[in-house]
């Protein structure tokens, strides 16, 4: 297991965001998905490619006998003091050689979390005095879960604070924490009606996924609790589309909705990683709400893209990079 072991704490040193384990001919690529591209991480031989699979599996509860059929499973690997959490996809082609998919999903910590402009922060934290529902867009890896934490951890003192995620990415002793288990029935909806009827203060919900959940969430805003939640979206102007999609109607979100923020992950000149959001609140998040004509990043995003090259904070590669989310 040691060369295993290797491979993975290489991989995580390097912060790639997604190993894949291919069979190719008659041996297996790594390959490693860097910065937006696919690269040859490693060429192994056919009974490593299949060992590795079997011991990821065999650690994420995944059916190590079944080579066919698509498989998700999660498990946490520990590189030195840090923790990963690992989401993995295996499925078999038809010749039956299976092939595996693993995303690395990095904790953001307090030590490396830093604002490209921290203004920004406190245009957010006042959000959290308005209550109703403050939504959290970006990919993987762009630190959502950190701001959200950041963020309930200034109300912790006087307020009760409950997160329902799939899984647990942050340990917080001042939260009450609840993880997802769908094999015991206890997904988001569950967890969250659960949640209701223990009265507190401020929600946090991992992922807004389906009709159910987001109706739930909706609800619970409602209700007169603080909501903040993430949702998959390209965009700030995104997240108004996503809620209608997954069928909340208009009316709601007018009554519910007290901020979107879109966040990307940027690296500055100095080599180490900054956080930049795009925000709507106040009239321009009503006003979106009420025509859903948004399209792309905001004016505000642009400006402050332009305004980190001239400070000399990112490369002006680095902001064409973001230019559109």
């Amino acid at each position: 297991m040691e060369a295993f072991e290797k491979d993975l704490n290489v991989i995580i040193s390097r912060r790639i965001a997604d190993l894949y384990v291919l069979p190719f001919k008659n041996y297996y690529r790594l390959m490693a998905a860097e910065q937006g591209q696919l690269k040859l991480f490693k060429e192994v031989p056919q009974d490593y490619g299949c060992r590795l699979i079997t011991y990821l599996k065999y650690r994420a509860d995944m059916a190590v006998s079944e080579h066919r059929r698509p498989q998700l499973g999660a498990m946490t690997w520990h590189c030195g003091p840090e923790k990963v959490n690992l989401r993995l996809s295996s499925v078999g082609d038809y010749q039956g050689r299976e092939s595996l998919v693993v995303r690395f999903i990095y904790q953001l910590t307090d030590d490396r979390y830093h604002l490209l402009f921290p203004e920004q922060w406190q245009e957010l934290k006042t959000m959290l005095h308005r209550r109703g529902l403050i939504l959290f867009a970006g990919p993987m890896g762009s630190g959502k879960t950190t701001t959200m934490y950041r963020l309930a951890r200034e109300l912790a003192s006087k307020q009760v604070v409950m997160t329902i995620e799939d899984p647990v990415e942050i340990n917080e002793p001042r939260f009450i924490q609840l993880q997802i288990n769908d094999l015991a029935g206890m997904g988001y909806q569950q967890l969250l009606r659960l949640g209701l009827r223990h009265r507190p203060n401020v929600f946090i919900i991992g992922e807004i996924r389906d009709p159910q959940t987001a109706m739930m969430t909706i609800q619970a805003a409602l209700s007169g609790h603080l909501v903040l939640g993430t949702v998959h979206a390209r965009d700030a102007y995104g997240v108004i589309a996503r809620l209608i999609q997954l069928g909340v109607p208009s009316y709601y979100l007018e009554q519910v909705m007290t901020g979107v923020c879109y966040q990307r992950l940027l690296m500055q000149t100095d080599g180490t990683p900054a956080v930049l959001f795009d925000q709507l609140n106040g009239t321009a998040l009503i006003k979106e709400m009420k025509k859903q004509q948004g399209r792309g990043m905001t004016d505000a995003w642009t400006h402050y893209l332009d305004q980190a090259v001239s400070l000399g904070q990112i490369t002006p590669e680095e902001a064409a990079k973001y230019q559109n989310g």
